[in-house]
């Protein structure tokens, strides 16, 4: 039976792939991507050699920023290569090679050094910036997998990263080249920061905001004091507590007992008044030496917030005193502050 024309020129299209074979092709492709960047990474580790060391040693020893320049995706790779260094102890700023040739170069001094990305070392804006650079007293380092490149006779110091073929399907998206610029720049700004010695308080600077600022707090930064610390003397009538709670700005829940030298001797809290008001006495004229407690809690003042929280839970006490060194009344620990900056007080830290 012969075809119609119809017939004859109608597509015929191939038969849909099954779902399992698909969801196999999908996870194929990407384990390939996968172990290119890998083996990205690997080559790099072929390349820390004398330069790499040069490098360390340059930025460990700068007087002023490591100023992280490139274009495109090597610019966004040196963007969090230049956060990494900043929050590990080694100032950093991005300077965009475009903008820098139309003012930016403001930003840059004589004792900065530059961390310039390109894997071909021939983009054109960096071409044109490095020489600027180097005139103004830069030192330059580069991270390219090209070293014969323009930009690489412009820098002082060249980190090769290696043959870095892209598993993109074409060949060219930036993505196994960026995996090993971004491992090379981790390596230096860690490796510096291992030579500076940075220690956890001095990380934590840099970190205020989130679980690892709160766990190097410091009670002195939270407590509250003055007249926000309710405090009484150990032989005032209950009556004086109530009037210390009352003329506090901030609600408070309890007040710190102290002597005639102010070193804490005792805590009378709402929780021992509501208790006292079941008594048949009225409580009103009673000396507050004999209902407060007389072995409290407390925490000094340049203890960590988290080893307050630590004492406050177990007891499950809403306010805990603070105490300098002679044992002297400096601030109170409020749950409620504690909960403002973030704090469980519901778990075990």
């Amino acid at each position: 039976m012969r075809r119609t024309v119809e017939q004859a020129d109608k597509p015929t299209n191939p038969p849909r792939a099954k779902a399992d074979d698909r969801d196999s092709l999908i996870r194929e492709r990407g384990l390939e991507i996968l172990n290119a960047e890998i083996s990205a990474i690997q080559a790099v580790t072929e390349h820390v050699s004398t330069a790499f060391v040069d490098a360390v040693n340059a930025i460990e020893a700068c007087a002023g920023h490591v100023v992280v320049t490139g274009v495109g995706k090597a610019g966004d790779v040196g963007k969090k290569i230049c956060s990494t260094l900043s929050s590990t102890g080694t100032p950093a700023l991005v300077l965009h090679p475009v903008e820098a040739l139309h003012g930016d170069l403001g930003m840059v001094r004589q004792n900065d050094i530059v961390l310039a990305l390109s894997k071909s070392g021939e983009s054109q804006e960096l071409v044109h910036l490095l020489p600027v650079l180097s005139r103004a007293g830069c030192k330059i380092i580069l991270i390219t997998a090209k070293t014969d490149s323009r930009s690489a006779k412009l820098s002082h110091i060249v980190l090769n990263i290696g043959e870095t073929p892209e598993p993109c399907p074409l060949g060219m998206a930036p993505s196994a080249s960026t995996t090993a610029m971004l491992a090379m720049g981790d390596a230096i700004a860690l490796t510096v920061m291992t030579l500076k010695n940075i220690e956890p308080e001095q990380y934590a600077r840099n970190h205020p905001g989130g679980e690892l600022g709160r766990s190097l707090m410091r009670v002195h930064e939270i407590m509250r004091t003055g007249a926000d610390c309710p405090t009484v003397h150990a032989d005032q009538p209950l009556r004086a507590y109530d009037q210390a709670i009352q003329n506090a700005p901030r609600r408070a829940g309890a007040a710190a007992i102290v002597d005639d030298s102010g070193r804490l001797v005792g805590i009378f809290t709402h929780g021992d008044l509501s208790r006292l008001l079941g008594e048949p006495e009225h409580p009103a004229n009673r000396i507050i030496q004999d209902v407060m407690t007389k072995t409290p809690r407390f925490v000094r003042q340049d203890e960590k917030v988290i080893d307050a929280l630590h004492i406050m839970q177990p007891a499950r006490i809403d306010e805990l005193p603070v105490v300098d060194d002679d044992q002297k009344v400096v601030g109170m620990v409020d749950v409620q502050d504690l909960l403002a900056e973030g704090f469980s007080c519901f778990d075990n830290g």
